[in-house]
C-alpha cells in the first residue's frame, strides 16, 4: 500500500517545502509574544513520548522559579469554544472530553502550570500573557507551528521508529522530511531502552551536526486504579496474566514496554489515538479479559483519564504512571535553561 502512495507522499512533500518558504519569505507572517516559547515537537505523527517531555520541561521551569504556560491545540476536544484558559489550581479536575486527552492529563499532572487551549497559539499566548503573568511558555506539539517564533525548538524523536524522507505521508508517519531536523536546537530521543539508538543518532549527526542530542528512557512508577485513583501495588500482578488496552499514536510502544516490565499479555487492544471510550467497548474488552484468565486490564493514564468514574468493570481497569528519564538529566536541563535564559 505505501508504495501506492509515495506519489501522495511526493505532493504532501512539495507542499511542506511551499509553506515553509512562505513564512521564511514573510508570505505567512511569523510572530512572536513577549515572553521566550520552548517548542515541544514530532517530527513524525503522535506516539513519540511528547507529553511526558511537556510535563517534564514544565516541572523543570517551576523548579528553578520560572512561571510558564502551556499553549496546546486540544485534539479532539469535545468543546467549542475557541480558547479555553485554565488557570492554576490544585483542585482542578478538567474533563478530558471537553478539553482533549493530553490537555486534561497535563493539567491534572501539573496543576501549578496554567494551560490555555486554541488552536491559534498566538492568541493564547498573548492570553497567558494578560490573564497569568506567565515569564515562558511551553508550545505543546509546536514544530510545524511556524506562525509563533519561539526561542528553543525540542524536537522528539522515538528510538524505536525508523526515519527516511521515503516516509512522509499518507505513505508513512512523518510530517516532514529530514531536513526539517535542521530547525531543532535540542533532540530528545525517546525509549532507547527498547532500541539501539546509536543508528539514529548517526543518521542525526549527518543532517544536523550541531544539535544537542540527548537519550531518555521511559520509567515505570507504578499503577492505580483507573476508575477511583487506588493506588495497586505493582508486586501484586508479578506473574499473572494481564490483558491490554491503548488508544495511542504508538500503542506497540506499550504493549513492548509491558512486556519489558515483566508482564505477561493474555490480550492486546489498539485503538486509534486520542479515542473516546464508550462504556459498551470498556465492558467488552473487560469480557474477553475475563476469558482470557486475565486478573486485570492495564491501560495508560492518557486513556484512563477519558473514563466515567461510574463504570464498574471486572476485573479492574489499572492506568500506568511513567515518567520520562534522562541519564545525563544535568546536562539536558543545563542546555535547556541556558537557551532560555539567552532568549529572556
Amino acid at each position: 500500500m505505501s508504495a501506492l502512495l509515495r506519489p501522495l507522499s511526493a505532493a504532501f512533500g512539495w507542499g511542506v517545502a511551499v509553506r515553509h518558504a512562505a513564512y521564511r519569505h514573510g508570505w505567512f507572517k511569523t510572530h512572536r509574544l513577549a515572553r521566550p516559547v520552548v517548542s515541544v515537537g514530532n517530527l513524525t505523527v503522535g506516539g513519540t513520548g511528547k507529553t511526558p517531555l511537556v510535563e517534564y520541561i514544565a516541572k523543570l521551569l517551576v523548579r528553578h522559579g520560572r512561571k510558564p504556560a502551556i499553549l496546546t491545540r486540544g485534539y479532539g476536544r469535545g468543546s467549542k469554544d475557541a480558547m479555553i484558559l485554565l488557570p492554576p489550581g490544585a483542585d482542578r479536575r478538567p474533563d478530558a472530553r471537553e478539553l482533549g486527552d493530553e490537555p486534561a492529563l497535563l493539567a491534572r499532572a501539573i496543576p501549578e502550570v496554567p494551560l490555555v487551549i486554541c488552536a491559534d497559539r498566538v492568541r493564547g499566548g498573548r492570553a497567558a500573557e494578560n490573564h497569568f503573568q506567565v515569564d515562558a511558555h511551553i508550545l505543546d506539539d509546536g514544530f510545524q507551528h511556524l506562525a509563533l517564533a519561539r526561542d528553543l525548538d525540542v524536537l522528539v524523536l522515538d528510538a524505536t521508529q525508523p526515519l527516511s524522507d521515503r516516509n512522509l505521508l499518507p505513505a508513512g508517519r512523518q510530517r516532514e522530511p529530514l531536513s526539517a531536523i535542521q530547525r531543532a536546537q535540542i533532540v530528545a530521543l525517546t525509549r532507547t531502552e527498547s532500541a539501539d539508538p546509536a543508528p539514529l543518532e548517526e543518521l542525526l549527526r549527518k543532517v544536523h551536526p550541531t544539535a544537542r542530542v540527548y537519550r531518555s528512557q521511559m520509567k515505570l512508577l507504578g499503577w492505580a486504579n483507573a476508575l477511583n485513583g487506588e493506588n495497586v501495588p505493582m508486586e501484586s500482578l508479578h506473574g499473572r496474566k494481564v490483558a491490554a488496552f491503548c488508544a495511542l499514536g504508538n500503542p506497540q510502544a506499550f504493549f513492548t514496554g509491558l512486556r519489558r516490565w515483566g508482564f505477561e499479555l493474555a490480550a492486546q487492544d489498539a485503538f486509534p489515538d486520542h479515542h473516546v471510550y464508550t462504556e459498551e467497548e470498556i465492558e467488552r474488552l473487560a469480557a474477553n479479559a475475563r476469558a482470557q484468565g486475565a486478573v486485570a486490564l492495564l491501560t495508560t493514564r492518557k486513556d484512563a483519564i477519558k473514563f466515567s468514574p461510574h463504570w464498574t468493570v471486572q476485573p479492574p481497569i489499572l492506568a500506568c504512571a511513567i515518567e520520562i528519564h534522562f541519564p545525563d538529566a544535568g546536562a539536558f536541563e543545563s542546555t535547556l535553561l541556558s537557551c532560555l535564559a539567552k532568549a529572556h
